[in-house]
């Protein structure tokens, strides 16, 4: 089974289960991936300064969409919060809140293919990460007609024996089209914003239209800030704020920068890290270490009250049989490395592995302190190498849109932070990192 090379360039160089995937697609439709927030709801409270408000949308990007609500509302995009960010390609559904807009207003926006309910006043705001997890219901179509569901349930059987799956940031992470934004927050860490700013909106990459592909290359070519203005298409919203901002100063790519939403530069840096997270945890996989319990040097992370601790628990010889045991029974779990001014690292082979990692990308910790744009610095640190799955349930199914194939219809929950697609790679192993 060959690992994508896209993949690889995001850090993802192994899979976890030797049998053979079911290939197929996802995302044929937006409605094939369904993705519900499992929120953590704010309060009710009548005069509360905060609308909170359910949104489903269909193909909407989170913050193409909070443009769009922000701009109905004549508010600034400062004024409304949520949870987590959500995949442009998909049917989703998450919680926001808006900040001393009354009910009715909310209840007035009309938007194509966003619904909006469940609204209400409260006096604490929705914030990054309040949420328990995401429900999803999945449609993987053009699956050949000789696959059987033992098939699914081989597959199934190795992730559940070993506790759940690879704990992977997804290519979402980085840009299904463009997987990018690692590099761009790779150029930020190294302070090389001109490099950061050009990956961003030059850098052609074969996926996109053709008339986007020439019209980056022609911008590689000639900085030409003003005509790639003029001819950029408006849905290249982002790219556009930057070049408004260089026409002006053509040396400005701190300033492009700040042009964009404080989510997508924070993202930039996180996408780097996720991006040296992926390749540690896959060299783990690559030696045979376990993922669903720990080894000496391993540091662990709590499991209480729904939701990961922020205390570090170090893995020795004298609590190895402890901190197992614990594992086993989903109270804590095995952590790696973000990366960061003020990392924990693990010691013995993990340490090793994670120094390694580290330092073939020739910076230094304090490089993630960035003055010049000082709210994305990041001091780093732990996530969980496994992702847990609950009430996991599937039907092969017909092919709606291709008689001649079949379907495979999936429903599970994963934790806050778990991509669905590092789950449905295990199945798919797909040939063309398009069908995730």
């Amino acid at each position: 089974m060959k690992v994508l090379e896209i993949e690889k360039k995001i850090g993802i160089e192994t899979f976890f289960t030797s049998q053979p995937g079911l290939g197929g697609k996802l995302r044929v439709k937006p409605e094939d991936f369904l993705v519900k927030e499992i929120p953590s709801y704010p309060p009710e409270k009548k005069d509360g300064k905060f609308t909170i408000a359910e949104i489903t949308s269909t193909s909407w990007e989170t913050n193409l969409l909070l443009r769009e609500l922000s701009g109905r509302l004549h508010i600034s995009k400062k004024r409304i919060n949520f949870a987590g960010t959500k995949d442009k390609r998909a049917k989703t559904t998450q919680i926001m809140s808006f900040y001393n807009i009354p009910v009715e207003k909310i209840k007035e926006i009309k938007i194509k293919d966003v619904e909006i309910k469940n609204i209400y006043q409260s006096d604490k705001p929705v914030k990054i990460g309040n949420l328990n997890g995401n429900y999803f219901e999945i449609i993987i179509r053009n699956i050949n007609q000789q696959i059987k569901s033992e098939k699914v349930t081989e597959i199934f059987s190795v992730i559940q024996n070993n506790g759940g799956f690879p704990n992977f940031f997804g290519i979402q992470r980085f840009g299904i089209i463009r997987p990018i934004t690692h590099i761009v927050g790779k150029y930020i860490v190294q302070g090389d914003f001109e490099k950061a700013v050009m990956t961003y909106i030059a850098n052609p990459i074969k996926g996109e239209d053709e008339e986007t592909f020439n019209l980056r290359s022609n911008l590689e070519k000639t900085k030409n800030f003003s005509q790639a203005l003029k001819t950029y298409p408006n849905h290249l919203s982002f790219e556009k704020a930057i070049l408004n901002k260089l026409v002006v100063n053509s040396n400005d790519f701190v300033g492009g920068l700040k042009e964009l939403p404080k989510n997508l530069l924070t993202m930039f840096i996180y996408a780097y890290q996720s991006s040296l997270f992926n390749r540690i945890l896959s060299i783990r996989i690559k030696k045979g270490f376990p993922i669903n319990k720990a080894i000496e040097g391993d540091v662990v992370l709590a499991f209480r009250n729904g939701a990961f601790d922020e205390e570090l628990i170090p893995v020795k010889k004298n609590n190895i049989g402890k901190v197992n045991i614990q594992i086993s029974k989903g109270k804590a779990c095995v952590s790696s490395i973000l990366f960061g001014y003020n990392s924990i690292f693990s010691d013995g082979e993990m340490g090793e592995i994670e120094h390694k990692v580290i330092e073939s990308e020739k910076f230094d910790a304090r490089d993630f302190i960035i003055p010049e744009i000082s709210f994305i610095s990041s001091s780093g640190s732990r996530r969980p190498i496994i992702g847990f799955i609950q009430d996991f349930d599937f039907n092969l199914i017909k092919d709606d849109l291709n008689p001649e194939k079949k379907a495979l219809f999936l429903k599970f929950q994963l934790q806050k932070g778990s991509y669905a697609t590092s789950l449905l790679r295990e199945f798919m192993k797909a040939d063309d990192i398009r069908n995730y």
